[in-house]
């Protein structure tokens, strides 16, 4: 939740009255984290099986998607839903892109990863891992929103995934090993092999699951 990053200044370094700076500021005035990383969850649930209908096999995935998602999935809770951070955020010791940078950032990961990776049917499973394991380091060293980065990764791993005829990926791996997977987002400034480990894992689990 919020109180792993540190940010200040604009609206969306605000926390919620009462939170103890555990919440940031919201539309619902939930000051509760527990209150609301479920709801979080919930939404986002709602928002991926509406996706699962509306997501065609070969559409190319853009940046504006991300915010539409974004937007949809967070839009009811915070007034910058949909809009890329402009505040600094970081998680311990590890900054994530400076905030001026992110609009750029994102039309470059648009260019050289989302499109130039996009995923088909016709995939092998070692290149299904590496767009994923790419894309996701990609996205989240940018990590463009204030709050919802990870979840939202994940979701465009399971429509990418989706795209190359996979099932819904199970991320339970990620759960129970989170100091793992992010010493492989650390690792993956210079090396992306740790992440597609992770990947490896996770389409491993989900061909476990769904088997």
């Amino acid at each position: 939740m919020t109180n792993r990053y540190d940010a200040s200044g604009l609206m969306e370094g605000q926390y919620e009255p009462g939170s103890s700076n555990t919440v940031l500021a919201n539309k619902l005035g939930i000051a509760d984290s527990a209150e609301m990383d479920q709801l979080e969850l919930e939404l986002l649930a709602e928002l991926t099986q509406v996706l699962f209908d509306e997501i065609e096999e070969g559409q190319a995935l853009s940046i504006t998607d991300l915010c539409e998602w974004h937007r949809r999935w967070l839009g009811n809770v915070y007034d910058w839903a949909g809009q890329y951070r402009s505040v600094n955020i970081a998680k311990g010791n590890f900054q994530f892109a400076t905030a001026l940078l992110v609009p750029k950032l994102m039309d470059t990961f648009e260019k050289n990863f989302l499109h130039a990776k996009a995923c088909n049917k016709n995939m092998t499973d070692d290149a299904l891992i590496d767009s994923l394991a790419v894309i996701h380091t990609e996205f989240i060293l940018i990590h463009p929103f204030r709050e919802g980065n990870g979840r939202l990764s994940r979701l465009l791993a399971v429509v990418m995934a989706l795209q190359a005829g996979r099932s819904v990926l199970d991320f339970s791996w990620l759960d129970d090993h989170k100091e793992e997977y992010f010493l492989a987002v650390q690792a993956s400034l210079d090396n992306v092999e740790p992440m597609k480990a992770v990947f490896r894992q996770v389409l491993r689990d989900t061909e476990t699951s769904s088997g």
